[in-house]
């Protein structure tokens, strides 16, 4: 008997948001598929669904395929220009850009100028991300984005700023969990313990000793530019009543990919939509459909649940003060103590890819044993 971390419940919601949304929108967006993952933030998946249909398409998207996440790699270059030094108050300009004859530009085609990093990050304005991205050198984002949990190859060249390299959305979502959890390095996992039909326990799944991977002063910075993206940013439709919650939306070239990794204290959520022959949807945005398959599924997963603030948060306005004061809630039990003033604390996930094989448990130990 296999003992795994999926909640039925939570399980059931999934599906039914990933269907129902695809059901409603996926001829006026030309959009064939959806997937979503929900974990806890120490990385145990409650929720887990592949796919519109698992009579039609036993394909796992979730876990087997591989896409561009576009915007949602952006946290990545962002933690690494705040590991260099800059905070989210840091001035970026943005302006049109010119890389040996490559000129990425903004969604919008529009430019703001001098922008602080929140809102650059909030507004996922492309040029500042391959700004920073050269600033502080792509092969140094390639290695926060391992070191947090990617195990895909990353191309370490000026437009990994904008997600070009492609990856699974289970270890996209894997590696937004240490921003929900103190900066804790984890591995997303569904067997917790495999007994024989006597009972007898022969697996019990170790506790993860990747140990910290971000300090968690650049956690605090992180999640408070994160919160913006919901507050005022690209997913302004994104939210649960009572919640702090953050996040990043990200669309792929040509629209042919739209996701939005979102997360609180209790859940961290990815929902990816697209089309298995890589072709352009219809404008679908990270904003649109994935949020909107968010939201629901997240309002739903968090009834009854105490609230709890994200770690480190201090984000402004009326909303989130609101939020804290409401809560009485400390970060999660998880949550680290905060490092002392005195220096960095190192992260200590080694920055070397790590073995991709053993991801989410083998892939269910090879569907169940099938090795």
């Amino acid at each position: 008997m296999v003992e795994t971390s999926i909640d039925p419940k939570l399980q059931s919601v999934a599906e039914a948001s990933v269907i129902d949304e695809l059901a409603a929108k996926s001829v006026k967006f030309n959009v064939s598929q959806g997937a979503l993952v929900a974990m806890t933030p120490d990385g145990a998946v409650r929720a887990m669904v592949g796919g519109r249909n698992y009579a039609e398409s036993q394909y796992n998207r979730a876990v087997t395929a591989k896409r561009q996440p576009g915007s949602a790699f952006k946290p990545f270059v962002y933690l690494t220009a705040i590991e260099a030094g800059l905070t989210p108050e840091t001035i970026r300009q943005d302006a049109p850009l010119d890389v040996k004859g490559w000129k990425p530009e903004n969604y919008s085609h529009e430019y703001f100028g001098a922008v602080t990093l929140t809102q650059a990050l909030a507004m996922s304005l492309n040029t500042v991300a391959v700004r920073l991205g050269l600033e502080v050198g792509a092969k140094n984002v390639v290695r926060t984005a391992h070191r947090l949990g990617i195990s895909s190859k990353l191309d370490a060249n000026a437009s990994i700023a904008l997600g070009t390299s492609e990856v699974s959305l289970t270890e996209l979502v894997g590696a937004y969990a240490p921003f929900a959890n103190g900066g804790q390095g984890v591995a997303p996992h569904v067997v917790t313990k495999i007994r024989t039909a006597e009972g007898k326990v022969f697996y019990t799944r170790p506790a993860d000793q990747l140990g910290q991977v971000i300090d968690p002063r650049n956690v605090a910075m992180m999640n408070t530019m994160m919160q913006e993206t919901l507050l005022s940013g690209t997913a302004r439709k994104a939210e649960i009543p009572g919640w702090m919650a953050a996040g990043k939306t990200g669309t792929s070239q040509d629209f042919r990919d739209a996701w939005f990794i979102g997360y609180t204290a209790n859940l961290v959520t990815g929902v990816w939509l697209g089309n298995d022959d890589n072709s352009p949807t219809r404008k679908a945005t990270g904003g649109g459909l994935p949020v909107e398959v968010w939201t629901r599924f997240m309002r739903s997963a968090h009834q009854g649940v105490p609230v709890a603030t994200l770690p480190g948060s201090q984000a402004g306005g009326f909303f989130s003060n609101f939020v804290q004061a409401a809560s009485h809630a400390s970060a999660p039990v998880n949550a680290p103590s905060p490092a002392s003033a005195a220096g960095r604390s190192a992260p200590t996930r080694t920055s070397v890819r790590p073995e991709a094989a053993a991801g989410l448990d083998g892939w269910l130990m090879d569907r169940l044993f099938g090795r």
